[in-house]
């Protein structure tokens, strides 16, 4: 009985041990991984405010990269962060600045089209994560892209010394 009971402590001792720490799951969230938290309840948070959302280039030939700048102030009290600043396929290229941008001042993120080989209508979205309220703001970019004539992208053939004619 002895016996009995000293195992069935030991048995109860070595359950607690190694007994796992169970947490309650998560709240599901729609947030990708790495976003802030809103500044929702903050009066003074940051505020992104852009003078356009859209850009339409109209047509532009095919080659040569297109670029156009998107301006936006921070209207809020607090220094507007962005964390990153994404375009929806590699043909598009951002930049944005690194630096906080004080309440008041303005800024711009500059977005680069590459039109080589991107015959037809185009519309192309950028992702802007920052600390604002909300957290994400996207922006667009369009137009429609026209093949090069063959004409004006290819040389004309030199005449040659050594070719008689």
């Amino acid at each position: 009985m002895k016996k009995n009971l000293i195992a069935a402590g030991l048995m109860l001792l070595a359950t607690g041990l190694f007994a796992q720490q169970t947490q309650p799951a998560p709240a599901h969230t729609d947030k990708p991984a790495g976003t802030q938290e809103p500044a929702a309840d903050n009066p003074n948070a940051p505020k992104m405010n852009f003078k356009e959302d859209t850009y339409v280039f109209g047509q532009i030939p095919e080659g040569p990269q297109v670029t156009h700048e998107f301006k936006f102030t921070n209207d809020g009290k607090e220094p507007l962060v962005l964390s990153n600043v994404r375009a929806s396929c590699g043909c598009t290229t951002p930049s944005w600045p690194k630096d906080p941008i004080l309440p008041g001042k303005e800024a711009i993120i500059l977005v680069t089209y590459n039109t080589q080989g991107r015959v037809g209508n185009f519309t192309k979205s950028i992702t802007v994560t920052s600390n604002a309220n909300p957290t994400t703001k996207i922006i667009y970019i369009k137009g429609q892209v026209v093949k090069a004539d063959p004409a004006q992208s290819v040389p004309e053939e030199a005449p040659s010394m050594l070719a008689p004619k």
